[in-house]
């Protein structure tokens, strides 16, 4: 094994250990203020469609499971986050609970092989318009609000640096075009909205 190799696999297990927290001062953050400004709902669901599609194409495709093993694990944290943004909002009930079931019931049949891979490589492309557009609709959702209170800084600099190291790692294992780009566009994002998020952190009171 080359010294590029070894460099990408630490790189791998620093990231997969950093995803293990990434949503972690999001959730913490919203436990205790228990207030959702400056955080935009739509964002956080097309965030979940991109991590779920991606799952399941680095899975169905039998990447190294190192190379996307932070997926599954943001998935986790993402849903408690979506759970507790819906919460605070006054949001869950009957409908969002049957959503839930239905999106437990696809992301299955593609995972068990019931629906073909062929489409995940469809979707796959998709996923960086939607990751960024999640990410546009959150930096606009500061912008508009000037008030990032509720959003985790610490969050936001962890999503844009594991998305830098996905870029190199990524790169030594498959050199998946569609996968570098996706990270190469989500650390340009992550990391305006973080510096958005820095700059309204304190808002001005009128």
């Amino acid at each position: 094994m080359g010294a590029l190799e070894i460099i990408a696999d630490i790189l791998s297990i620093i990231t997969i250990s950093l995803c293990l927290i990434l949503k972690i001062p999001q959730i913490i953050n919203l436990v205790k203020l228990k207030s959702t400004v400056g955080i935009n709902l739509y964002a956080l669901l097309l965030e979940l469609t991109s991590y779920t599609i991606m799952t399941c194409y680095n899975y169905c495709n039998n990447y190294a499971l190192l190379s996307y093993m932070e997926y599954p694990i943001i998935l986790v944290q993402e849903i408690i986050l979506i759970f507790l943004v819906l919460k605070y909002m006054g949001l869950l009930g009957t409908n969002s609970f049957a959503c839930f079931g239905l999106y437990l019931g696809v992301t299955g049949a593609f995972l068990s092989g019931l629906l073909p891979k062929t489409i995940l490589a469809v979707l796959a492309p998709m996923c960086t318009p939607v990751s960024a557009s999640s990410k546009v609709v959150q930096l606009i959702e500061i912008l508009r609000t000037k008030n990032a209170e509720s959003v985790s800084i610490l969050t936001w600099f962890l999503s844009a640096f594991t998305n830098f190291t996905r870029v190199f790692t990524i790169y030594m294992d498959s050199a998946d075009v569609t996968l570098l780009v996706n990270f190469s566009v989500s650390v340009f994002l992550s990391s305006s909205i973080m510096f958005s998020a820095m700059y309204y952190k304190n808002p001005k009171k009128s």
